[in-house]
């Protein structure tokens, strides 16, 4: 290193030295190297000359170089990760894995709710939380982009999930998800890349918040150095704050200095970056600068106070605020200076308004003293339940923030952007692992410190809803229609039962020890829809700790012999007891089943809903009837001496039984398995042919036991 040695000036190598430009060396052969910039480039002579390689994505960000094989290697860019076999001639997709890299979340008000962010260097993005119909190219297919830009926030007007408020890089737009156009309402509608941000009249940073009134869905708010307002979806914007930001003269220079000049006009200091109104007070407003301030209004912004943290170092990124759901005085706020050298975790909350605060995080309570925090967020129905996204993974605090507790699971390592909770849904965006749901929160919400053998938690409502769960392919991971039922064993059991009883006090469903519970996990295929489906789970576990069983919403199978593949009729909506029994007590919980609001409104009552399920049960005891008729002919032809006797059995065994073969004739049994399966499609009521199929088969089986002299019920 005494000497250096010029050997390219090729400026495309250097692009924007901030955000990458990492330089490899092929491991078996120095005069091969690789530079990761906006483009991929490959030298074989040192540096000298240079050939472009194509990848799956741009911004490119590094690579990992098989040692012994250096034809090998994994290269990373905005898009995720590929991997090569040729040296870069060919890569493998970027399409097969979750590595969004999302900068925020928000949820519609639909059903099923969908989320929405803008995604690094793609667009922004809707996905639905759970599949809102059949889709034959698969669940990606339900993927929708909705306005702005990569940066987002993509924010979905409440009571109409058709408009979504969009930004793109300081950008103010309206899509109309009916039309496909977006409507441009530009604050100042000025290009201001290429300027020293001291020059501007408004400055805007790349993800520039919107915020939608929690009062009223037509005021919305959006965040230069000022707080601007519309209450015409951007048509007009007035100005409600005076500069909220530090705004020190020695941020407001050209990005990169005299000698490398990057002034994108998406990295300005000295901008708004969060926003939230209370949701208990109108008019109390937060808002935090991505240098350091935070700021109150109490009467919609005509007067503000400055209501830093005293004890919070200066320019760091206010990167999240929580306006209490409780009390009008308390807020949270966390804090991001990892980009001032600074990795210490910061949140702070204040109980009154903001007057004094009290940090959370001393690096001693849970969240390490080296995980920057990015986002913080209150339980809306529990208070002092938190929830904190940092660098490394999300933490919960059941204790208002004095204690924290890793919150990880299954949840990969990765930087948690933002944090939403709805229906009692978990909701987060991540930084490279894309969106992740924690079904059913409200479990936390009942945790205590009672020494309890065991515990039955109470599930939230659960909806009615046929969908299936998986198109063939790992992402999304939607959950299988039904509801969770969790519990809690200090001490492992030797045996477990579980049951589910309607509203008449009528045993519908009976759950045990998973060992002694059939484990019939055959695939399901729907010609209708391509999506493919297992059974809910099919036994308890037993041992000590948490655990959850998946009920799907039906009744047991009545079934005789193996059915492999059958399951019984869904329940209506209602309600409905759950009782854990181990052995020497009963806990017991009540839980709702809803109607999907989507099939109410297309007309289907309960009294339809009913009636197929009253039609449905009689169909399945009708099949067991004619299963049951099945042995019964099978062991009267192993047991008749007479051959006249035995061929009448054979050929009222006929009637009943599908020959094996190619396209057989479908005989009595399978005749009933259709036309169950056909009331098991959707919510309906039954059709008037189904009625009476049902009578015929019903008719014809009874006729046949007749004729075979079945002397009643065998069980």
């Amino acid at each position: 290193g005494e000497n250096f040695t010029l050997v390219s000036t090729k400026k495309e190598l250097l692009d924007r030295p901030f955000y990458y430009c990492n330089i490899d060396a092929n491991p078996q052969n120095a005069n091969s190297i690789y530079v990761s910039a906006t483009a991929y480039w490959h030298s074989t002579d040192a540096g000298n000359k240079w050939q472009r390689l194509p990848t799956p994505h741009g911004d490119n960000h590094g690579m990992w170089i098989n040692p012994l094989d250096s034809n090998l290697f994994i290269q990373c860019n905005d898009g995720g990760a590929n991997i090569t076999l040729d040296g870069g001639k060919s890569w493998s997709s970027i399409e097969n894995q979750s590595t969004a890299e999302l900068y925020q979340v928000a949820v519609d008000d639909q059903f099923p709710y969908w989320l929405y962010a803008g995604q690094q260097d793609n667009t922004t993005i809707a996905v639905p939380s759970l599949p809102p119909h059949p889709a034959p190219g698969g669940p990606q297919s339900f993927w929708q982009e909705v306005g702005g830009c990569e940066t987002g926030p993509a924010i979905p007007k409440p009571g109409n999930p058709n408009i979504v408020y969009s930004n793109c890089k300081g950008r103010f737009g309206v899509y109309d998800k009916i039309t496909g156009q977006e409507k441009q309402y530009y604050i100042g509608a000025t290009n201001i890349y290429g300027h020293n941000p001291k020059d501007l009249v408004f400055r805007f940073q790349r993800v520039s918040p919107i915020h939608v009134s929690p009062h009223n869905p037509d005021v919305i708010y959006m965040g230069s150095q000022y707080l601007h307002k519309t209450t015409n979806d951007g048509q007009s914007w007035e100005i409600i704050s005076p500069d909220l930001t530090a705004f020190t003269p020695e941020t407001q220079v050209i990005s990169g200095g005299p000698i490398t000049r990057d002034i994108t006009g998406e990295e300005y200091y000295s901008t708004i970056y969060a926003i939230q109104e209370s949701p208990v007070q109108e008019g109390l407003i937060w808002v935090g600068a991505n240098d350091g301030p935070v700021h109150l209004t109490m009467d919609g912004g005509k007067n503000w106070q400055d209501v830093t943290p005293s004890s919070l170092p200066a320019q760091g990124r206010v990167q999240s605020i929580e306006a209490s759901a409780h009390q009008p005085g308390k807020a949270f706020i966390a804090v991001y200076r990892y980009l001032l050298g600074d990795f210490k975790p910061y949140i702070y909350k204040t109980s009154d308004f903001g007057a004094s605060w009290t940090l959370l995080t001393d690096g001693k309570n849970g969240i390490p003293n080296d995980f920057p925090t990015r986002v913080i967020r209150e339980d809306p129905n529990q208070e002092g339940l938190l929830y904190a996204g940092t660098e490394f993974g999300m933490y919960i605090s059941n204790n208002d923030g004095e204690t924290w507790m890793p919150f990880q699971n299954n949840l990969p390592i990765t930087p948690v952007t933002d944090i939403a909770i709805k229906n009692d849904d978990l909701i987060l965006s991540t930084m490279g692992r894309g969106f992740w749901i924690m079904d059913d929160i409200s479990t936390l919400r009942q945790l205590d410190d009672d020494d309890t053998k065991v515990v039955l938690f109470h599930p939230k409502p659960a909806f009615h809803q046929r969908y299936r769960n998986s198109s063939g392919g790992d992402i999304p991971e939607y959950p299988a229609p039904g509801m969770d039922i969790r519990y809690y064993l200090k001490n492992e059991l030797k045996d477990l039962t579980l049951k589910i009883y309607n509203s008449d006090g009528i045993c519908i469903r009976t759950y045990q020890n998973e060992e002694k519970e059939e484990k019939d996990k055959e695939e399901e295929t729907d010609m209708q829809t391509g999506f493919r489906s297992q059974n809910s789970s099919t036994g308890l576990i037993t041992t000590a700790g948490a655990h959850t069983l998946r009920w799907d919403l039906r009744y047991d199978l009545k079934k005789f012999g193996s059915d492999r593949g059958k399951r019984g009729p869904m329940v209506i909506p209602g309600q409905y007891r759950i009782e854990l029994l181990d052995g020497f007590t009963t806990y017991r919980t009540n839980v709702e089943v809803k109607a999907d609001p989507r099939i109410l409104a297309s007309g289907v009552t309960q009294e339809d809903l009913v009636a197929q399920e009253k039609l449905s049960l009689q169909v399945q005891q009708l099949h067991y009837d004619a299963k049951e008729f099945e042995l019964y002919l099978n062991n009267q032809i192993k047991e008749n001496d007479t051959a006249l006797a035995t061929e009448e059995l054979k050929t009222i065994k006929a009637e009943i039984t599908t020959n094996e073969g190619r396209y057989p004739t479908p005989m009595l049994i399978d005749q009933i398995s259709y036309l169950y399966s056909m009331l098991d499609q959707a919510d309906q009521a039954p059709g008037q042919d189904a009625i009476k199929r049902y009578s015929e088969l019903r008719e014809k089986l009874d006729s046949l036991k007749k004729r075979a002299g079945m002397p009643g019920n065998m069980d």
